[in-house]
């Protein structure tokens, strides 16, 4: 069974199919030691070198996916790298021997929170895509009197930057006057969704931290700053909750 070079590089989290094409475009990929045309396909054998460095075995990156929990600081950025010299969210990652940390989606720079990478780019990317309809679950703190008819119209829906934004849920859960607590919860997350959604209503967000992806909550023992490995139960759950992804143990 082959599968397009840029897919497999892809799933060994190298970037996205896009970028990969760019990289054999520039003759950036070897396959068995001739430089890789688009369109070319591979198999489980075929040796892979992108940038000089060979690509570990497929079945070993496909058996050995492998997903981290971050919990964010506020003020970690989610890029690679900063030309400003800011703290990345990749700064404290464990270094891997083949392929690299990809991050199944993003937070603001004043967000904290759970944040999830994996080795799997293909995962990340089904994961990220609005079809997946993943829950995100948020802890806001608001300053403001929040009435009920705010709530409903969050609710609801509202169109912000020619984009309809909504919450799925909307709980009060702690706090009063200007420490109040809700708990939102949303399918997509698109730039700013959650602030945006409460600035509509006259209200400012002055803490933003999010609690859950998905079936994966933070747990309290990880602290700011900190890591955690995904058990492979915890991974299977993830996998279960995508029907276009490949169920647990289905290439084992």
């Amino acid at each position: 069974m082959t599968e397009k070079l840029q897919k497999v590089l892809a799933r060994a989290g190298f970037g996205s199919r896009r970028e990969i094409e760019s990289w054999i475009s520039k003759g950036r990929i070897k396959v068995n030691g001739k430089v890789a045309i688009l369109g070319e396909r591979v198999g489980g054998d075929d040796r892979i070198v992108v940038d000089g460095k060979k690509l570990a075995p497929q079945k070993r990156i496909r058996d050995g996916r492998r997903v981290l929990l971050y919990n964010k600081p506020d003020y970690e950025i989610c890029t690679r790298n900063d030309p400003e010299g800011r703290p990345t969210v990749f700064d404290k990652l464990p270094p891997l021997k083949h392929g690299r940390w990809v991050s199944i989606g993003r937070l603001d720079l004043n967000t904290s929170g759970l944040l999830l990478f994996t080795t799997d780019g293909e995962l990340a990317n089904k994961l990220m895509h609005p079809s997946s309809e993943i829950e995100r679950e948020y802890a806001v703190r608001v300053m403001g009197d929040v009435t009920q008819e705010m709530v409903d119209q969050m609710h609801a829906g509202l169109i912000l930057d020619g984009a309809l934004c909504r919450f799925t849920d909307v709980q009060y859960f702690a706090g009063e006057g200007l420490n109040q607590w809700y708990h939102v919860v949303l399918m997509e997350g698109k730039n700013r969704e959650v602030r945006r959604l409460w600035e509509s209503q006259g209200l400012k967000v002055s803490r933003l931290k999010r609690v859950r992806f998905g079936p994966i909550f933070i747990p309290s023992t990880v602290r700011r700053g900190d890591f955690q490995e995904l058990a492979k139960n915890d991974i299977d759950k993830l996998l279960k909750a995508l029907p276009l992804v490949e169920k647990p143990n289905a290439s084992r």
